[in-house]
């Protein structure tokens, strides 16, 4: 099994001679083999253990297993501990979601702090056929049924080529000492029930079912390349960049084969499942304003586009302004500055500057984002207009009234941030000082 390791790293050029790779240890079999096919293979490595807290007295024993393993083979060793089902119930997750955030999350910032080139997991071949079916199951695109890859970025899986009965043999041939981790025998998971009630059926209509699974997802792999270079295309053309927004034009879709699948592909990366895509279509067609959520992205239909934008957590929406030193700390403001009007004086054609009559501006100001029922009489015009016609007239869409903030002095509103200012406090020939307000191009 040494010489199929070795074969199999090199082949998918997982670890370089130079290389210094954080093996994570749980004290299980898996992990077990794995750390002692590396040390065996000569390559530098230290040892990451996360003790999540979930079984008690059998948690603390695993970590000083794994500690004493790391100690004796002279190799450093880190370790920490999770308050996972607190983290599980603050997020709103399971428990094995809660233990993969927050363990992958302190891989990386061990790898990063200690300098290791890659994070070395101990998927084997019967865990990739698992997540096949578990993904099947849900309900997932092609990707999803490609399976676990021998190396994602910095995550690298260097026993994905061997069998749980390989590594069993292997371990006890070698004499490996492991914990055994008796929530596996547990069929409440939904990875055990496939691992224990699901599997041994499809094995034994054909016994080597999980081959030919592996063989398939290998096969869906490259079908899944095609697929994805085709998406590319689509995304290419009808995808655009708009502030902070990303918009596709739901009308290039409509000549497009196949436009169920190819939509889904389009949108699976900002979150969208299966069990949405209904929703979706209808999204697609529906009418300006509706929208859909996942939980990363919001979506919302505006005319003939659909507008995507992260779901950020609330942030400030309300600033007072006691002085030009505070404007310039308010976010989104890079400048603010008192300028005399002269004969040299010119205002900028740009929305990102407010060139307001100084003597017409009491503090404190107010910045907030505006409400139902604001009015302001536009730059240039002498007659009020209410700021949700001026953004039915302006076209805005949801996403961008919602980012729109207006600057106010003493109840009135001088500038819509970015936008336009109010004619009350526009430039005359009678200006002397003028407050000049850069804000950042959103």
């Amino acid at each position: 099994m040494l010489d199929q390791f070795r074969k199999y790293i090199d082949t998918n050029h997982l670890i370089n001679e130079s290389d210094n790779i954080l093996l994570t240890v749980s004290g299980g079999i898996d992990s077990m083999v794995m750390a002692h096919l590396v040390i065996n293979s000569g390559v530098k490595s230290g040892i990451a253990h996360c003790n999540f807290n979930l079984r008690g007295t059998e948690s603390d024993k695993d970590e000083v297993f794994v500690r004493e393993f790391a100690e004796n083979n002279n190799i450093p060793f880190y370790s920490t501990r999770f308050d996972t089902t607190g983290f599980a119930t603050q997020n709103g997750i399971s428990i094995q979601m809660a233990a993969r955030e927050l363990r992958f999350n302190w891989f990386e910032v061990i790898r990063t702090k200690y300098g290791y080139d890659s994070v070395a997991i101990a998927h084997n071949l019967n865990d990739n056929v698992e997540t096949f079916l578990i993904n099947l199951t849900r309900g997932t695109g092609i990707t999803g049924l490609t399976g676990m890859k021998p190396r994602s970025e910095t995550l690298i899986r260097p026993l994905l080529f061997a069998t749980r009965e390989q590594i069993a043999e292997f371990s006890k041939l070698n004499n490996i000492a492991f914990r055994e981790d008796k929530s596996n025998s547990e069929v409440k998971y939904t990875r055990n029930k496939i691992r224990h009630i699901l599997l041994p059926v499809f094995r034994e209509i054909n016994p080597s079912f999980d081959l030919t699974i592996m063989d398939t997802a290998e096969r869906l792999g490259e079908v899944n390349e095609i697929v994805t270079e085709y998406i590319s295309s689509i995304r290419k053309k009808i995808f655009r960049k708009r502030n902070d927004f990303i918009v596709f034009r739901t009308v290039e879709l409509k000549n497009i084969p196949f436009k169920r699948t190819v939509i889904f592909e389009l949108v699976r990366p900002f979150g969208v499942g299966s069990g949405q895509l209904d929703d979706m279509m209808n999204l697609t067609d529906g009418s300006t304003g509706n929208q859909l959520f996942t939980e990363t992205h919001r979506l919302v239909k505006n005319r003939d586009e659909i507008i995507i934008t992260l779901r950020k957590p609330v942030s400030k929406n309300y600033f007072e302004v006691n002085s030009i030193e505070d404007l310039q700390k308010v976010p989104g403001i890079i400048s603010a500055r008192i300028r005399n009007v002269t004969g040299s004086f010119k205002i900028p054609d740009s929305p990102d500057f407010a060139c307001l009559d100084a003597e017409k501006i009491e503090f404190p100001l107010i910045i907030r984002q505006w409400v139902s029922g604001d009015i302001f009489y536009p730059l240039g015009m002498k007659t009020r207009k209410k700021l949700s016609d001026y953004f039915i007239d302006r076209k805005y869409s949801i996403p961008e009234k919602e980012n729109t903030f207006i600057l106010e002095s003493s109840g009135k509103i001088a500038w819509i941030v970015g936008e336009r200012i109010d004619n009350r406090f526009r430039i005359t020939k009678s200006t002397k000082s003028a407050l000049v307000i850069r804000a950042a191009r959103s």
